[in-house]
């Protein structure tokens, strides 16, 4: 098992926290996982992108040249990622600020609209977690009790409040997908 993932939003989207999601994932159940941040000049409102590997076999640089799976949550990500990722692979985006259809030859496309979702729960802030949801449902790269002990890890003692909405932005995530009937992984 292999996995490039190419995250990437505006800085304050959660691209990060989604990166680091996945890779502290990978080592929690045994195998390994890389995460390696890249940032724009702006913290909050800039560029932000990372790249996750995770693997069953020793990782041995921290970049690849395509992505298995790209996870955009803006247009100029999507836009920036598109072209780089492998054949068969996934672009999973923000339905929410991509309006247009995406489609890219030999990749599987899906828009997930994860800020009207996230406003549904009442916490705008979680649509990353939304998109984390449509994400796990679509490759099965975790369970839902590692992604949980990884959340609750990453939010602590001070944002342990914020364990259960999301937890549940990424069932929503989740159901979203099912509902569309896409099988990918």
């Amino acid at each position: 098992m292999n996995h490039n993932v190419k995250v990437a939003g505006f800085g304050g989207q959660g691209v990060m926290m989604f990166g680091q999601i996945l890779a502290y994932s990978a080592t929690y159940d045994d195998i390994n996982g890389l995460w390696f941040p890249s940032y724009g000049p702006e913290t909050r409102g800039g560029t932000a992108n990372c790249s996750v590997i995770v693997s069953d076999k020793q990782i041995n640089s921290p970049t690849f040249k395509n992505a298995d799976h790209l996870v955009a949550f803006n247009l100029p990500s999507l836009e920036k990622f598109r072209e780089n990722v492998a054949n068969n692979g996934l672009i999973l985006y923000n339905a929410s600020l991509i309006q247009d259809e995406v489609k890219e030859e030999g990749c599987i496309a899906v828009g997930v609209p994860v800020n009207e979702i996230a406003v549904e729960l009442g916490n705008e802030k979680v649509a990353n977690m939304v998109m984390m949801g449509a994400y796990l449902e679509l490759t099965h790269i975790f369970t839902d009790k590692t992604i949980e002990a990884i959340i609750k890890k990453f939010l602590g003692e001070r944002k342990a409040h914020l364990l259960d909405v999301n937890m549940q932005a990424i069932q929503k995530g989740k159901d979203f997908v099912k509902g569309l009937g896409i099988k990918y992984a």
